[in-house]
């Protein structure tokens, strides 16, 4: 047997960048460090690059980094392996990367999901592990870090070129595939009904697992086929000011165990992080109750179609205004907040959302569409 551990976002920033300077660190992971003490492997989604470069690549929201240094925290937890497909891995541009990279090479510690180019970010992750090979294959939402050509960047999600991915390893007779997926809809509990699809597919291509993060929140999972699929892991240490005992500070650390006779079996623990003082702990025995429920009721919708697209719908109409302002000429944060508020009118008319309707649907017209935009990548 081969037990593979997995966390969601890793950024150690702001306090634990400062805790992590003072040198006395190792306190805030020691309470869940023997979950990766206990695995084989250990795979990260590293969210933020290792870097002390400044120059951001110009991009919507914010942008993130951690000291090269604290690479070290990574090693402490047993990690061997960070995915790095993305939306924050290239914020401080192609520099940035390279500095991670360097930063990983002096900790032994090997990286997939983004690259000099599309041709090596989309590069799969081929590992031999006891008796059994593996095959990790890291993809990311397509975003202002992914690559499509010669350009540094992240792997974006491709359904043609997964599928060869996923059959080149089967090709070689890879005992286990994985898919990593980063994305989603950030602070909302559940996959999408695309979503759903996008991950099943991923199994029926050949997959045997396929692991999510992005969201910030732990969503639910299910068993498709007997695979294992996880929508969501939530944060494992992402401090983030402002944000204190919400669920963003909430996460879920996975084990899959890898057998070729019985097939995958998993755990989980979850782990609440950074909130009124920082670290990473286990939950509480009344936490850990209400929030084993809060899951054991998101997978319950997971299996129900009808749910699933109602709740999705639900979440969609609550940030209708959000997504209405985007698209209007306001700029101004204040006009923008009035404009939310239904006290400036819309600017843009219904031909013109018409339009804009069309030229995001039609497959065609939108990459017509990005490619007219790519100079402003």
């Amino acid at each position: 047997m081969v037990s593979i551990g997995f966390t969601g976002d890793f950024c150690p920033m702001t306090r634990v960048e400062k805790q992590f300077e003072t040198g006395d660190w190792k306190p805030l992971f020691d309470e869940v460090r023997p979950f990766f003490l206990n695995n084989d492997l250990n795979i990260i989604d590293l969210e933020c690059p290792l870097t002390n470069h400044d120059q951001m690549i110009v991009k919507t929201g914010p942008h993130i980094k951690s000291k090269p240094e604290t690479v070290e925290i990574l090693s402490y937890l047993n990690c061997k392996l960070v995915v790095t497909a993305n939306n924050h891995f290239k914020d401080y541009q192609w520099v940035g990367m390279q500095d991670t990279y360097d930063a990983l090479k002096k900790h032994n510690i090997d990286w997939c999901g983004s690259g000099a180019s599309i041709d090596e970010a989309s590069q799969t992750k081929f590992l031999q592990i006891k008796e059994m090979s593996f095959a990790i294959i890291n993809m990311a939402e397509n975003e202002w870090t992914t690559t499509h050509d010669c350009e540094p960047g992240c792997n974006p999600i491709d359904y043609p070129r997964s599928l060869l991915k996923i059959q080149e390893a089967k090709d070689n007779n890879i005992d286990f595939i994985i898919v990593i997926l980063h994305g989603g809809h950030e602070h909302y509990p559940l996959p999408s009904p695309r979503m759903k699809a996008q991950f099943r597919f991923m199994i029926d291509a050949g997959a045997d697992a396929v692991v999510g993060h992005h969201t910030h929140i732990i969503s639910g999972y299910e068993v498709y086929k007997d695979k294992p699929i996880f929508y969501s892991l939530g944060n494992f240490c992402f401090d983030w000011p402002g944000l204190r005992n919400d669920t963003w500070n909430n996460g879920m650390i996975l084990r899959l165990v890898f057998d070729k006779s019985s097939g995958i079996s998993f755990e989980y623990q979850f782990v609440h992080q950074n909130n009124k003082h920082v670290g990473v702990k286990h939950l509480t025995q009344q936490e850990l109750t209400v929030q084993e429920s809060a899951v054991q009721k998101l997978n319950s919708i997971i299996a129900d179609d009808k749910q699933l697209q109602k709740y999705f719908e639900d979440y969609a109409e609550s940030i209708k205004p959000i997504m209405q302002s985007r698209i209007q000429p306001y700029r101004n944060k204040y006009l923008v907040a009035l404009h939310k508020r239904g006290l400036l009118p819309d600017i843009m008319g219904i031909s013109k959302k018409k339009m804009l309707k069309i030229l995001s649907k039609c497959e065609s017209h939108r990459e017509v569409l990005l490619h007219s935009l790519k100079k402003f990548d």
